[in-house]
């Protein structure tokens, strides 16, 4: 009997993550739909890596304002009813430059992670 409930369970949890993957796989994809959708309606797209890894690669259109420098170049974001998409190389940088212009009142700011998720 305890095979049987421990097995139930293994499968229970299996079934279980793989129902929290998919549904955090719809939920990354529907979040890169609308980060498509925010830049062809002509949201600024703003790198916040380094100045170095911007010019080994970056998104077409991209500016580069490095995190490190982004309260002191602000003013170049312009109104803050804006739609602006920033990214980095992973989304944490990115996620912090998100927090920092929702504070400062930017209230169309969406964080698409990492250079390698923005859409193609």
């Amino acid at each position: 009997m305890n095979k049987l409930v421990t097995i139930l369970l293994a499968v229970s949890i299996s079934l279980g993550l793989a129902y929290c993957k998919a549904e955090a796989r719809d939920q990354q994809e529907s979040k890169m739909e609308n980060v498509k959708q925010m830049i062809e309606k002509g949201a600024m797209v703003v790198d916040v890596r380094s100045p170095m890894e911007y010019n080994m690669g970056h998104y077409p259109g991209a500016v580069n304002i490095p995190i490190t420098e982004l309260q002191k170049r602000v003013d170049e974001l312009g109104s803050k009813d804006k739609s602006i998409v920033v990214y980095c190389a992973s989304g944490s940088r990115s996620e912090t430059a998100r927090n920092f212009l929702k504070s400062l009142g930017y209230n169309q700011v969406v964080n698409a992670g990492g250079l390698s998720q923005m859409p193609r």
